[in-house]
C-alpha cells in the first residue's frame, strides 16, 4: 500500500513539473510575440491617403472616379503634385473631367503633370511649359534613330552642312557636322503626342519643345543643311559639350604648308665705255 502511494505521489510530482514547464514555455512565447509586436508597432510609418490608378490608363483617356482609388502612402515620400483629396481631383462645382496626358500603369500615383485641368484640351499646348515653343524637325529612318523615338524622350540635335570659313582657299570650305542643341525634349511623333508606342515606327516629323531662340537656330539649320537626332539615355544627366567634326579631322589629316620656290630671271650684261662713262648693255645669256 505504501509503495502504491509512493508511486502515485511521484506521478503527481512529475505531472506538476511538466505542467510548470509547459506553462513557462507558453509564457516565454507570449513574451517574445509581445516584444515583436511592440517592435513592429514602433516601425509603423505615418501614411496619408493618395489617389492611384485603378488600372492601366492610356493617353487621351478621360479620368473618372471609377478609374482611381485611394491607398495609404508614406507621408514623407508623397511625390509633388499627387492628389490627396477627392475634391481636388474631381471638383464638385464642375462636371468637366480631366484627361490623361501620360500613360499610367495600375497603382501609379495620379499627379497633376499626368492629367489636364478639368475640361482642358489635350493638344500640344498642354505639354508646353511656360516660355517653350513647339518646333517640327524632318526625320527619316537614319536621322530619326530607326523609329525608336517616343514622346518624352530627349535627343541631341546635330547639323551637317557646308560652311565657308572666310578664306578663298578650298581648304577653308568643307562639310562639317556640329552639335547645335543638347537634351531637347520630344513632345510628339508625327501626329501622336502619346508615349504609349510599343513598337518602332518610322516617323516623318518629330516635334520638340524649345525656347524661342532655339526655334530660330533650328529653322536656320534645317534650311541650310541636314539635321540628325541622337537619343539620350533616360537616366543620363550629363550635358554634351561643344562638338564639331569636319572631313580633315574625321580622316586624321593635318594642314600642309606648300612651299613655293620663286626663280629670278637671270640677266646678262656687258660693259662698254663711252667716253668717260661706263655703260652696261643687256645681252642674251649664252649659258
Amino acid at each position: 500500500m505504501r509503495m502504491v502511494f509512493g508511486l502515485v505521489l511521484l506521478a503527481g510530482i512529475a505531472l506538476a513539473g511538466g505542467a510548470v514547464y509547459l506553462a513557462k514555455g507558453r509564457i516565454s512565447e507570449y513574451q517574445r510575440a509581445n516584444q515583436q509586436a511592440q517592435e513592429a508597432l514602433a516601425q509603423i510609418v505615418p501614411t496619408v491617403g493618395v489617389y492611384v490608378a485603378n488600372g492601366p490608363l492610356k493617353y487621351g483617356q478621360r479620368l473618372t472616379r471609377e478609374d482611381v482609388r485611394q491607398v495609404n502612402w508614406p507621408e514623407d515620400a508623397i511625390p509633388e503634385g499627387t492628389f490627396i483629396e477627392e475634391a481636388a481631383l474631381f471638383p464638385e462645382n464642375s462636371d468637366d473631367l480631366r484627361v490623361v496626358l501620360r500613360a499610367m500603369e495600375k497603382d501609379e500615383a495620379i499627379m497633376a503633370v499626368k492629367v489636364t485641368e478639368p475640361g482642358a484640351d489635350t493638344g500640344l499646348t498642354s505639354q508646353l511649359e511656360r516660355g517653350s515653343r513647339a518646333f517640327a524637325i524632318r526625320v527619316d529612318v537614319s536621322s530619326g534613330v530607326s523609329g525608336f523615338l517616343r514622346p518624352g524622350d530627349r535627343v541631341d540635335v546635330y547639323w551637317t552642312g557646308r560652311i565657308n570659313r572666310g578664306g578663298n582657299d578650298r581648304a577653308d570650305t568643307g562639310d562639317v557636322t556640329k552639335l547645335i542643341e543638347a537634351g531637347v525634349k520630344i513632345i510628339a511623333i508625327d501626329q501622336s503626342a502619346g508615349g504609349e508606342r510599343s513598337e518602332a515606327a518610322i516617323a516623318n516629323t518629330v516635334t520638340v519643345a524649345v525656347q524661342p531662340y532655339q526655334v530660330a537656330a533650328l529653322a536656320q539649320a534645317q534650311s541650310t543643311g541636314d539635321l540628325s537626332l541622337s537619343l539620350v539615355g533616360a537616366e543620363d544627366d550629363t550635358v554634351a559639350g561643344e562638338i564639331e567634326v569636319d572631313q580633315r579631322r574625321l580622316l586624321g589629316l593635318t594642314e600642309e604648308t606648300v612651299k613655293v620656290e620663286t626663280t629670278t630671271e637671270k640677266v646678262c650684261t656687258i660693259r662698254t665705255r663711252r667716253g668717260a662713262e661706263v655703260v652696261e648693255i643687256p645681252i642674251p645669256c649664252t649659258n
